[in-house]
């Protein structure tokens, strides 16, 4: 069985915590090692999580050493300490999901049976009422993509040692920079992308991804969900962490990042034009056709 570290990020979870940590240790056909980065919780996810710890010799609890603020700095802390030399595989959760059983050694098998180094999947949504939807992140991958979305849900993620090691030394020699990145799993499948890794997206979904009013992203189902997205383009999040992420990863020179900064008429012209390379879903790339002719330039 394939050694695999699992970086779990927690705060505030206490609701869900419990059921998340008996599905990820009840994962079928792999060896586990199970470490936790708790951001400061003020309930009980630390006392749960701590006596899960007691009672099974494959978690750890890391040491509560600051306040991190976000998911996305939480998990790159996990990156950056957790020994991965030792794990062939290297996976993300979050505090509040469930995991079917094979989860993990379906991605694993994919993964070996078509050379990769990076796996996502679909997911179910699963509301607090007990009704549930398919969220289909699976569309074939365009070109450029990864310059403007992210594979799906960062919980759905297994790297291979390689490319896990590899983003591990770019985080630890880059730590200021990253400090401004917002979304962990978006910066870490655009880190694989530009770099070369070869990434695929299963169609088949491999866990239950709760909805609540706690959710740090959440599935983006509903007019509501549409709603707040748009304000958070509109107020220029989306392009700024565009832009960092391609200083930081040194794809700016690249034609899309060029133009979206500088935005003129031509410039607009290029991206409505070529909005199919930039994001995976037909809806997405028409969405993003309709922001990028009504985005105000940056004076």
């Amino acid at each position: 069985m394939c050694k695999t570290a699992i970086l779990l990020a927690t705060h505030n979870g206490e609701c869900w915590i419990n059921e998340q940590l008996r599905t990820i240790l009840s994962q079928q056909h792999t060896k586990i090692s199970l470490f936790v980065s708790d951001d400061m919780s003020s309930d009980s996810t630390l006392n749960i999580i701590s006596m899960v710890a007691k009672a099974n010799k494959n978690t750890q609890v890391m040491p509560q050493d600051l306040r991190f603020g976000s998911a996305a700095q939480n998990f790159f802390r996990l990156i950056r300490d957790v020994n991965l030399e030792q794990y062939s595989y290297i996976a993300l959760a979050d505090q509040d999901d469930v995991w079917f059983p094979n989860k993990l050694s379906r991605a694993i098998e994919i993964i070996q049976s078509k050379n990769l180094d990076g796996y996502s999947s679909n997911i179910i949504a699963l509301w607090e009422n007990g009704s549930k939807k398919l969220i289909n992140k699976a569309q074939s991958q365009q070109k450029y993509d990864y310059m403007f979305e992210s594979a799906g849900p960062g919980c759905t993620f297994v790297l291979s040692q390689k490319l896990a090691l590899d983003l591990q030394s770019f985080l630890r020699s880059n730590y200021q920079d990253c400090k401004a990145i917002a979304l962990h799993d978006w910066f870490a499948y655009a880190f694989a992308r530009s770099k070369g890794y070869e990434w695929f997206i299963d169609p088949n979904p491999g866990m239950l991804y709760r909805q609540h009013g706690q959710n740090a992203v959440g599935a983006n189902i509903g007019l509501k969900a549409f709603i707040n997205r748009a304000k958070t383009l509109n107020q220029g999040w989306y392009i700024e962490q565009i832009s960092l992420m391609a200083k930081i990863l040194g794809y700016r020179d690249q034609a899309p990042i060029r133009k979206i900064v500088r935005l003129n008429f031509l410039d607009r012209l290029y991206l409505v034009t070529h909005a199919h390379q930039f994001r995976r879903r037909l809806r997405d790339q028409l969405a993003f056709a309709v922001f990028i002719l009504f985005l105000a330039r940056k004076q």
